[in-house]
């Protein structure tokens, strides 16, 4: 007898429907739904750091190859650079196309900044030393228990290297390490039980919270973040993937379930442990993935890049701000910067914005409080395009690296094809 339960997927996008329809029939009540979904991303960020430990550390100890890890590491930080690159660059030249600022007429001194004041303090205090220096954790085991991505990352490949050098006496702690590896993997698949919980009270608190009336009045903005972020997809990661040998709609159709959970819980973190272990089931290696994509979580953004280069000359249209063609390039040359240098920061999206602002000194940073009833929105688009980008990311590098796995690949693809697709799939 089959199954009834629908797959996770289904289960998702059905919660996303009723989230949306709670929301929009009960307005006062849905935004005391947002705990739903406040609950499954602590209990997914939980499991993040000792994943990302465990598997970069068992990954780099059994690779063995010190000068691999540094190159795997260059490779990553360059194509970061230049597809986020690339993403603030078709940004800048939507919303010079499409003007979803224009007409606004805001004027500055009649905003009230109080709303983002915490953004904008964090913008002004923040520094490039900082950042580097919150890259070193105060203690090992601090990094661990703190969660930041980078400090993990960064002991994770130290202990890697200092544990392949033990020689046989690696043996008994890798085989530690793999199996708590193991039961933290089995602890993600508990979690993902209240996936569609945590769908529904996050769509339910957006829209009773904010109301799709805010949908509508930001829906130039909104249009043109979508819309940008689908070209970006069809357009230069589709290109990526066909360089490298693989069908992006494929990969998709793979990660269904995460493209959905990300959607609808506003949340890349929410679904980094499910992408870590479906990418070393593509045949992506162990210890590349632990490297690749949870560094790309911070430094590979692109739907966060998208919106910023929109979100940027949104507002200088907003407040009539007039920025000529060389203020712009200075606007993307900020922002190739900028939204790097905020990664672990909560509200990075403002905290980057922010920043820039203040360091353009033409567009009035207060004017970012216009955005705060449609960022719940728009994030929805960044999630999503940030969790496709460092996925075909960690894919394309491991493609360059020589370390993929055309069979694992294919056996992988042909358990998310449906029909014929599968039977085409599994005859590669």
């Amino acid at each position: 007898m089959k199954n009834r339960v629908p797959k996770l997927y289904a289960q998702v996008f059905i919660a996303i429907v009723l989230g949306v329809l709670v929301g929009v029939v009960f307005p006062h009540f849905a935004p005391k739904l947002k705990p739903l979904g406040d609950i499954f991303i602590r209990l997914i960020r939980m499991l993040i750091a000792p994943v990302i430990f465990a598997t970069v550390t068992v990954g780099i100890a059994r690779m063995g190859d010190i000068k691999a890890v540094g190159r795997i590491g260059v490779k990553a930080l360059v194509y970061f650079e230049v597809v986020s690159g690339i993403a603030l660059a078709i940004g800048l030249v939507v919303v010079n196309i499409f003007r979803p600022g224009a007409g606004m007429n805001i004027n500055p001194a009649t905003i009230d900044s109080s709303a983002v004041a915490a953004y904008t303090a964090a913008a002004q205090h923040r520094t490039a030393l900082d950042f580097i220096m919150n890259i070193i954790p105060s203690s090992a085991v601090g990094s661990l228990v703190e969660g930041n991505i980078l400090q993990v990352i960064l002991v994770s490949v130290l202990f890697g290297i200092a544990l392949s050098r033990l020689g046989e006496k690696k043996q008994r702690v890798l085989e530690v390490l793999d199996g708590v590896l193991q039961a933290l993997f089995g602890m993600v698949r508990i979690v993902m039980y209240l996936a569609p919980l945590a769908a529904f009270g996050s769509m339910a608190f957006i829209v009773g919270q904010y109301g799709l009336g805010t949908m509508l009045s930001f829906g130039k903005l909104m249009a043109c973040v979508y819309l940008t972020s689908l070209v970006f997809i069809v357009g230069v990661l589709g290109s990526i993937a066909w360089l490298c040998r693989f069908s992006l709609w494929s990969f998709l159709r793979y990660i269904k379930d995460e493209i959905l959970i990300a959607f609808g819980t506003c949340s890349t973190e929410a679904v980094m442990p499910q992408m870590m272990e479906k990418l070393e089931r593509l045949g992506c290696e162990q210890s590349l993935v632990g490297m690749v994509l949870p560094a790309g979580y911070s430094f590979n953004a692109d739907g966060s890049s998208i919106y910023l280069t929109l979100a940027a000359i949104f507002l200088a249209q907003a407040t009539n701000t007039h920025l000529s063609l060389r203020d712009q390039l200075v606007v993307l040359a900020v922002l190739l910067l900028t939204s790097k240098g905020s990664a672990g920061v909560a509200g990075s999206a403002f905290v980057t914005l922010a920043a820039t602002l203040a360091s353009m000194d033409k567009i009035p940073v207060a004017s970012v409080v216009l955005l705060l009833g449609a960022d719940s929105f728009l994030n929805q688009a960044r999630a999503v395009t940030n969790l496709i980008g460092n996925g075909v990311a960690t894919i394309a590098i491991a493609r360059w690296e020589g370390t993929f796995d055309e069979r694992a690949a294919h056996r992988a693809l042909a358990g998310a094809a449906p029909g014929r697709a599968r039977e085409r799939a599994e005859e590669l």
